[in-house]
């Protein structure tokens, strides 16, 4: 006879979820770190009470919802997927929030588990209090905008559906290939009425997180590709660190001399001096790896997805030969430019080719090109780490400072604006998953919830937030949260005045920056007024965190140093020029210009925009 325990639906579902754990390579981890979230009236009774009654499942009180997941995804991040959090929030604005965050876990491919409150399931007292009412449905809520950002979702109606809703949301989160945000939407009403639940549906339960491997004809055919190539280039994306795979390549590239560039998720895929690493790829890459990457016969795409920014809009792969062979645990990415695919993991594909390629080596001639083209990008950034630039430096220079202050296993995170495309190119990576950027959905706001998640992952790792004043005024609230919970970051908030990013982009199509700079309001209507000047530092301190203010580049670097002993969240804010940008190195990014226009910088940029455009290739 199988035994039953009668709890509430939201005491079930904590229940469950603490006794999740994943298997991967033998080693066995509690997949759950916790719950973050708000109480309101929509969680509060159930999943607040669930978690009241388990005080050894963590619960985190955060600021705000959409913090919440992206917290979340840094934690999972860090973890290389293998450890995440379940976010709650009530019905309406604090469900909505959520959404944000879920775009940027599906799009990033990373794990996190979502429990939005919801409208009655009885119905006989609707509408409630937020509930958006439909006249053509009843089963609508503002939780059904989480059905096209998530990678599965469902609304539970009655307890006993999550008998078979959790088992298939834990089969999406701790999948390779399909992960990402997991909604499951809970009518408040169900999740505090009680049920039987069978004991077998609360035992601990283990998922195995395997690592396919491509079958041996198609690993056969891709071999001959590259051992039949004679400039070939490997890119290394997100793939490459999910799967532990740097030593496999490390060793692929040295047997071969096969170049690497990196995504932005594969960054520190190799370290920067390693001998075959030619760095940063496409819109955000350096000279090396673009030029290497236009003349290229054969690409070997290793856990990368392809997006624009790694194939500078498709304009990147100018031979009119090339051919992919393309790695990935996900067929769909695998098959992308008509390639060869091998649909694996990272690190197992990377093995199993080895010994099919062993013999094969480039070319001396294409390997003194790619020694070359490395020592005199190395070069250039060692001129972009230094240029003296006064009154203020240059985010160059700043960047530089951090790296030199940094060690080797500490962790950069940023998300949006200048930074990524800047720190891509100049970061000088030592070690795996130093380097986090979000880069999928690029989304402002990121940057200090995340730095908070990597580090409970990692609490070994001293963990930098690089943020604008634009991004940095979005969402500081989470500085709280850190405080809150002891846990230390060092947010580095370079000043601008206003999103420089996005400022430069205005003036390349030929707009001059138009409302992208920080301005009062003049009587003349627009926004061309003084600076608006924000006490940075009075703001930090006020949310709990030691703040400095660091008056040239020399100040910035004693501020990091004094980082290092203070005993809590720091934030160092410094001033950099917004006019003194980093170069773009033989790539580019398809920003559409407008067609017709009285202006002439418009027109001309429109002109550059279509001779770029003549550049872009289809691969069929």
């Amino acid at each position: 006879m199988n035994r039953s325990v009668r709890l509430t639906t939201a005491q079930a579902i904590i229940e469950f979820l603490k006794r999740q754990f994943v298997e991967h390579d033998g080693r066995r981890t509690p997949f759950f770190s916790g719950v973050l979230g708000i109480f309101g009236h929509g969680n509060v009774a159930g999943i607040g009470q669930a978690l009241q009654q388990n005080p050894d499942f963590r619960y985190i009180l955060v600021r705000n919802e959409q913090a919440a997941v992206h917290m979340a995804i840094g934690h999972a991040k860090t973890s290389n997927r293998l450890r995440t959090f379940a976010c709650t929030s009530s019905i309406g604005p604090g469900a909505t929030n959520m959404v944000t965050g879920a775009a940027a876990a599906t799009i990033n491919r990373i794990p996190v588990l979502l429990l939005p409150g919801d409208i009655f399931a009885r119905r006989n007292v609707a509408p409630v209090l937020q509930q958006l009412e439909s006249p053509t449905a009843q089963d609508i809520s503002v939780n059904d905008c989480f059905r096209p950002v998530s990678r599965y979702w469902d609304r539970i109606y009655r307890a006993e559906q999550i008998l078979t809703s959790l088992p298939e949301a834990m089969r999406v989160l701790t999948s390779p290939a399909e992960t990402g945000a997991v909604t499951l939407a809970l009518p408040q009403d169900v999740q505090a009425e009680a049920f039987d639940f069978p004991e077998e549906f609360l035992r601990d339960r283990i998922w195995l997180i395997r690592r396919p491997r491509a079958d041996v004809l198609s690993l056969e055919r891709a071999a001959k590709l590259i051992t039949s190539s004679t400039s070939p280039l490997i890119i290394a994306g997100g793939g490459v660190l999910y799967s532990g795979a740097s030593e496999a390549l490390s060793s692929l590239a040295n047997e071969t001399g096969i170049p690497v560039g990196e995504t932005q998720a594969g960054k520190g895929a190799l370290a920067y001096d390693h001998r075959r690493s030619v760095g940063a790829i496409g819109a955000t890459g350096t000279l090396t790896a673009n030029r290497l990457a236009g003349g290229a016969d054969c690409v070997i795409g290793v856990g990368t997805r392809y997006s624009d920014f790694t194939t500078a809009s498709m304009s990147a792969f100018q031979n009119p030969g090339v051919k992919f062979v393309n790695i990935n645990v996900a067929e769909f990415d695998a098959y992308k430019l008509s390639a060869t695919a091998l649909v694996s993991d990272a690190r197992a594909a990377l093995e199993d080719l080895a010994p099919l390629l062993r013999g094969y080596k480039v070319s001396e001639t294409y390997d003194a090109l790619i020694k070359r083209w490395k020592g005199e990008w190395e070069g250039e950034v060692d001129r972009l780490f230094q240029l003296k630039s006064r009154p203020l430096p240059a985010q160059s220079e700043i960047i530089g400072a951090l790296w030199k202050a940094a060690g080797a296993r500490d962790m950069l995170v940023s998300a949006a604006g200048s930074h990524p495309g800047d720190l891509h190119k100049l970061w000088r990576t030592r070690t795996p998953n130093s380097y986090h950027m979000e880069y999928g959905y690029s989304c402002m706001g990121y940057e200090i919830p995340a730095a908070i998640g990597a580090k409970m992952a990692d609490p070994s790792r001293t963990v930098y937030a690089f943020v604008g004043d634009g991004t940095y005024l979005m969402a500081p609230s989470e500085i709280v949260t850190s405080v809150q919970e002891d846990v230390k970051i060092v947010i580095v908030l370079v000043n601008n005045f206003g999103f420089a990013s996005i400022g430069g982009l205005s003036g390349a199509i030929g707009s001059n920056g138009f409302g992208t700079e920080y301005r009062r309001r003049t009587a003349s209507g627009a926004l061309d007024g003084g600076r608006l000047m924000v006490d940075f530092v009075a703001n930090a301190r006020s949310l709990g965190a030691h703040a400095i203010h660091a008056a040239n580049l020399e100040g910035f670097k004693t501020a990091l140093e004094e980082s290092k002993g203070t005993d809590r969240t720091t934030v160092i804010v410094v001033e950099a020029s917004r006019d003194l940008r980093v170069p773009g190195y033989e790539s580019w990014w398809e920003v559409p210009v407008a067609e017709i226009s009285e202006d002439e910088n418009v027109r001309k940029a429109r002109r550059d925009y279509e001779a770029a455009r003549r550049k872009q290739r289809y691969f069929v």
